[in-house]
């Protein structure tokens, strides 16, 4: 696994959009100039769900400061579509985030417990903010569905640094 630092330049990443067409990750849509990119696990992860429709619902807030916001996982279209018509998504979503995708994301990559759960190995959450340079702003990654940021923390965070031209922080990595 290779972990993105925060200040490097975020991997462009185009994958299929439901929908059509494709999704960049790292590439902020026309009229942003910021991204916020959430690596979910896939349908089969309860969490996620939770998270997906807090995120849809603080969509306009992080649009409003000039983020664009992207979903993706390694689901297949299918799954990706069910996610968005469980949980009434209008979020742009990336799907088929392949092993080597994930591993450019420095994400963890687990693989599934049973056929039930889900039939390929799969991301673990990651979540990346990608300045107007492309370079990582800020970054999480976990290795469990149980940790993830907070997403009002993460909008207050990234209003502050953008009012206040904060710097990125922890370019340094632990030994």
């Amino acid at each position: 696994m290779i972990a993105l630092t925060a200040g490097t330049t975020f991997p462009k990443i185009e994958i299929p959009q439901l929908g059509g067409g494709t999704v960049v990750l790292g590439a902020p849509r026309s009229g942003y100039d910021w991204q916020l990119v959430v690596i979910y696990r896939g349908l089969h992860c309860p969490l996620c769900k939770n998270y997906l429709a807090e995120l849809e619902n603080m969509q306009t807030a992080f649009h409003d400061i000039g983020v664009d916001v992207v979903i993706a996982s390694g689901d297949p279209a299918e799954k990706a579509q069910a996610m968005v018509d469980e949980k009434g998504l209008s979020l742009p979503m990336g799907y088929d985030l392949n092993i080597e995708q994930m591993q450019a994301l420095g994400v963890y990559i687990s693989d599934p417990r049973s056929p039930q759960e889900t039939d390929r190995p799969f991301a673990e959450p990651g979540l990346f903010v990608i300045n107007a340079e492309g370079l990582i702003q800020m970054v999480d990654v976990s290795n469990a569905p149980f940790l993830r940021p907070d997403l009002q923390s993460v909008l207050k965070g990234i209003t502050f640094i953008r009012n206040n031209d904060y710097p990125i922080r922890g370019t340094h990595k632990a030994a």
